[in-house]
């Protein structure tokens, strides 16, 4: 018999079997949100940030809110609305942050939140940046005599609820066989009250925010040290919904612009200068040749409109963290030894 005949006998569906078929359509996915339609129709992007947090997010004099993910939410206003100041800035605590941002409530967040794998896996959130590299420390009082966390068996310290900064805290104890009393508490501004009233003998946070406090402090802040620990990796940055792609890929390469225009010097004030470049990459970066403003759905000019009012990352670096006394550190470009490093634009 031939292979034809066996073929017409068996009736070519019957041999090859279901899988030769072609697969029912699956069910209509859930429709995305398109989140930067939602900010141009109310012609404001309304960003979740931290409360109270010197050199992240804090009102000046004037009530203008002012810090490193401030402008994070300002350079991403710029790349959509060509406009920095078009932000709604949304205290948000560490209770509520990701809630505030499942629903809707706010497009994004930029407040000191650390990226790990269970809050993308779990939560449908998806981190698009790194803004500053951080590690939790301990804070003392100096009339303590502390000099390292492995003489805190049996303390008392204030740590926020519902942070990695809670988990993180148990394991070192854990780790080192030590015990402790943690005193939890929600509001910053409590927390820090309870740690200068001696409620607690040390205070856990970011190394970062730590030292945004001693500044807050004033001359009062002398009398407090960071131990020299860092017990974990804190990276924090920018945090999306997942789906919406097209805004994430606008939040991350927002970030990824000023670290490039720092990488060539290209700074706030000097840009006009660099318009005329024959650099390639300059060239891309300023949207004097491609098309990679409308592959995002944004004018091709994105990153000189962020630039232009916002800064490459260096000067909001300068305006921001080196007044709170934080040295650049880690957080320098990688040409300098850090770990600030963009992809290329290409």
């Amino acid at each position: 018999m031939t292979i034809a005949t066996t073929l017409r006998g068996l009736g070519l569906a019957a041999l090859l079997g279901a899988a030769a078929l072609p697969a029912a359509p699956p069910a209509a996915a859930q429709q995305a949100p398109d989140t930067v339609a939602a900010i141009r129709a109310r012609g404001q992007l309304i960003c979740g940030v931290s409360i109270n947090s010197a050199g992240f997010a804090l009102p000046d004099s004037r009530g203008e809110m002012r810090g490193l993910d401030a402008d994070a939410c300002r350079a991403v206003a710029a790349a959509i609305l060509g406009d920095a100041s078009k932000v709604r800035f949304v205290p948000t605590t560490s209770q509520v942050r990701f809630t505030a941002l499942q629903s809707g409530e706010v497009d994004m967040l930029a407040r000191n939140t650390t990226w790990t794998l269970g809050r993308e896996a779990q939560l449908g959130l998806a981190f698009a940046s790194i803004n500053f590299y951080d590690g939790q420390g301990f804070m003392v009082k100096q009339s303590a005599g502390v000099t390292s966390a492995r003489q805190l068996d049996g303390a008392t310290v204030c740590v926020q609820p519902g942070t990695t900064t809670e988990l993180n805290l148990a394991d070192f104890f854990r780790t080192h066989r030590m015990r402790f009393t943690p005193v939890v508490i929600e509001q910053p501004e409590e927390i820090r009250q309870a740690f200068r009233s001696g409620r607690c003998d040390a205070y856990t946070n970011d190394a970062s925010s730590l030292a945004s406090f001693r500044a807050g402090e004033g001359a009062a802040g002398e009398q407090y040290i960071l131990l020299p620990e860092i017990i974990s990796k804190e990276p924090l940055g920018a945090v999306v919904r997942k789906g919406d792609w097209r805004f994430f890929d606008i939040v991350r390469w927002s970030h990824f612009a000023m670290i490039t225009a720092e990488e060539h010097g290209i700074t706030s004030r000097n840009i006009d200068t660099f318009m005329t470049s024959t650099n390639p990459d300059i060239q891309r970066l300023l949207g004097r040749s491609g098309e990679f403003g409308r592959a995002m759905g944004i004018d091709n000019d994105w990153a000189v409109k962020i630039i232009r009012q916002v800064g490459n990352f260096g000067e909001i670096w300068e305006r921001n963290i080196t007044p709170i006394g934080v040295p650049r550190g880690i957080n320098n470009l990688w040409t300098k030894g850090g770990l600030q490093y963009a992809p290329p634009i290409r």
